[in-house]
């Protein structure tokens, strides 16, 4: 009965929400107010370029390009020294999906794809993320190229789970061809490949 009554109070909240993302990608102004509101900082200009450092899905073109209409205009792999890859976050459905997140870990290593885009879009790719809200939050780490250029990149870490747990296998996937479509080391495919999954 309570899920009954439930349902018809979800679909107008979800619908404002989008709305209101919708609202803050078309305002820099409104949207300096709703990072303050949270307690984060949205610095420079809308057209300054920055350096996003990807590790879960958005490595796949499908995610990054087409879903979230990403436009960067440069994009190289990247390895970032002090960090880890978990899968410790709670997705949907529950207890059948786990995105992956980052945690400090000083022996740690972890690859993914640098993208270089503007702030604007950015703010859009927070907007798909919860950025700002209650779990991913803005990092930066130093990101090192095959060639040892080091660049800052903002990326996203959430206060996850204390045990990571399987993610769905659509999910895994998407990080498993994006890593081998911009020729991520064969040691990180390896890895994606080795992570256990939920069965669909």
């Amino acid at each position: 009965m309570l899920r009954t009554l439930a349902n018809p109070l979800t679909a107008p909240r979800r619908t404002f929400r989008l709305r209101w993302r919708r609202l803050l990608v078309k305002s820099w102004a409104l949207s300096r107010w709703h990072y303050r509101w949270h307690g984060h900082v949205l610095a420079g200009h809308p057209s300054d370029p920055v350096w996003y450092f990807a590790y879960g899905s958005n490595m796949h073109h499908s995610a990054f390009r087409e879903r979230r209409g990403m436009r960067p205009t440069e994009w190289r792999i990247a390895r970032v020294r002090g960090y880890r890859l978990r899968f410790n976050l709670e997705g949907r459905p529950k207890g059948k999906a786990a995105p992956a997140n980052i945690c400090a870990d000083p022996d740690g290593e972890m690859w993914g794809v640098l993208y270089r885009i503007t702030r604007r879009e950015l703010l859009r790719l927070d907007a798909t993320e919860g950025v700002p809200g209650r779990h991913y939050r803005h990092v930066l780490v130093p990101a090192e190229d095959p060639d040892g250029n080091i660049v800052s990149a903002v990326t996203y870490m959430a206060r996850g789970l204390d045990a990571d747990r399987a993610p769905s296998f659509r999910y895994i996937s998407l990080l498993r061809e994006g890593a081998r479509a911009h020729g991520l080391p064969a040691a990180w495919v390896q890895y994606l490949d080795s992570v256990e999954h939920h069965a669909e």
